[in-house]
């Protein structure tokens, strides 16, 4: 009775057309407990684990016995890479941008004129490699790759637990986005440190591209567990956010028993149809009903409605999705032979998907949060690998298959989880949608700032959150 108290006092509360939408929702409610009860008794339990598989991405056929040795690896440069890079930059052709503008066009051509001055004149390509090689770095070659990895052991210190941990990045990101956060995971007087594993994606940076068709998330996924298996480890923590939240997640549903926690800032959620509608319809009125919370109301609507704040956003920011998902070679033909053209199509990104008012400005509000020589250094390692195009590829392999059909759409996640919600990401996944996929939740963070490149926007919040949710794990 009291129940159906608040429900009639919140009903009142309502003006006419919040109470027609109600109504509408509630005529759906009847259907879509059929369709549910449908499902559970029809669709039985989803199986807990996704098949390994095995795999051969280099040229010609896989030899007999694989060279399983780690050699070490450092970036290195010529005084030759460099002019040729300034002799293309030198020869750029800019188009100037339209009044009043800002970013709402793409990168703005007047800031980008500033950016590539300071690449120009006074960025120290030199100087960053030594930067990048203040990290142990190796390769090794599993399943016809040459993998390139970061592996940062910590400090002995008396009576501090040392867990082996992963960090996969994503794109338009490399390994670099780690260098702030690694610190703070590996040299910490806390009486946790991690023991950090950084791979390279096969086909980002200093990871050898795949030769042929087919390497998509599960078969990195796959790569990585190897990789972790070489280097000795049974047992591992995982941390992602973008390509690197699939690939974990993957990693997950692939050997669960490998996976002591999974850690990400790119939350996702295989809720749909009637679920995700129902949620949306009732949610902004009576949010306790679907599980929201205020904060969940908040992100989701805002005070511009659930579609602008999230269809119509995600339709204006995934162009580049489509185009990669279909012909990356054509796109990145373009951006692989200039340079200028590659740092505006990839910094855009850093300025979009830290914030999206940062469209509005005309300098994107770049700045804001990182430095020139840092987005830089992170372009170079594109450029000088030339792998632009084999990193736009792997959208296209994991779009080749239906995404709804994908075996791993439709297994649930159940090893220990935290997710950190950023509130500038993409899109908001409340934590009553993202039970669907993930179905031991240890912590849910709303995290106070901070976009879609966590570790490299806010390195001690992703961090701190990181080791609260291993320490619940560890029970520390």
């Amino acid at each position: 009775m009291q129940t159906i108290e608040v429900l009639k006092q919140a009903l009142s509360s309502l003006d006419p057309t919040q109470q027609q939408q109600l109504l509408v929702a509630g005529s759906a409610v009847a259907v879509g407990g059929l369709l549910t009860c449908y499902y559970w008794v029809y669709q039985g339990t989803k199986t807990k684990r996704i098949p390994t598989g095995d795999g051969w991405w280099g040229a010609g056929e896989k030899p007999r016995s694989e060279d399983e040795k780690v050699f070490p690896f450092q970036v290195q440069t010529s005084d030759e890479e460099i002019q040729d890079l300034y002799e293309r930059i030198d020869r750029t052709r800019y188009t100037e941008p339209l009044e009043d503008a800002g970013f709402q066009y793409g990168f703005n051509s007047t800031y980008l004129k500033k950016v590539v001055s300071h690449w120009r004149h006074q960025f120290n390509w030199k100087k960053q490699i030594a930067i990048l090689n203040k990290y142990p770095q190796f390769k090794t070659n599993i399943e016809g790759l040459d993998v390139h990895f970061l592996h940062v052991r910590p400090p002995r210190r008396e009576g501090q637990k040392v867990l082996p941990l992963m960090l996969v990045h994503g794109w338009p990101g490399s390994v670099y986005e780690f260098y702030r956060i690694l610190p703070l995971l590996t040299d910490s007087l806390d009486s946790l440190a991690f023991e950090v594993i950084c791979p390279s994606i096969p086909g980002y940076g200093f990871s050898e591209a795949p030769r042929k068709q087919g390497f998509n998330s599960l078969a990195a996924a796959r790569v990585f567990h190897k990789l972790m298996e070489r280097l000795g480890f049974s047992e591992y923590y995982l941390q992602g956010g973008d390509w690197g939240s699939l690939i974990t997640t993957n990693m997950a549903q692939m050997k669960p028993e490998c996976v002591k926690g999974l850690h990400l800032n790119m939350l996702t959620s295989k809720m749909k149809g009637f679920g995700v509608l129902f949620s949306i319809l009732i949610g902004r009125y009576l949010p306790w009903l679907v599980g929201f919370t205020r904060e969940d109301v908040r992100r989701l609507f805002g005070s511009v409605g659930f579609m602008e704040r999230n269809v119509y956003e995600i339709l204006r920011e995934t162009g580049y999705l489509h185009i990669q998902g279909t012909k990356p070679d054509s796109a990145g033909c373009g951006v692989n032979d200039s340079p200028v053209g590659l740092a505006a199509y990839m910094l855009e990104k850093f300025s979009t998907w830290t914030d999206f008012n940062n469209r509005d400005l005309e300098d994107g509000g770049l700045e804001r949060k990182f430095t020139l020589d840092d987005l830089l250094t992170n372009i170079m390692i594109y450029w000088t690998t030339g792998s632009i195009v084999s990193s736009m590829r792997f959208y296209k392999e994991n779009f080749k298959t239906n995404i709804e059909n994908r075996l791993d759409n439709n297994t649930g996640v159940y090893v220990p989880t935290g997710l950190a919600a950023f509130p500038n990401e993409l899109m908001h996944v409340p934590q009553s949608w993202a039970r669907d996929r993930f179905r031991n939740i240890y912590s849910y963070s709303y995290m106070p700032r901070g976009g879609h490149f966590a570790a490299f926007e806010e390195p001690q919040l992703l961090a701190d959150d990181l080791l609260q949710f291993v320490k619940k794990v560890e029970k520390l």
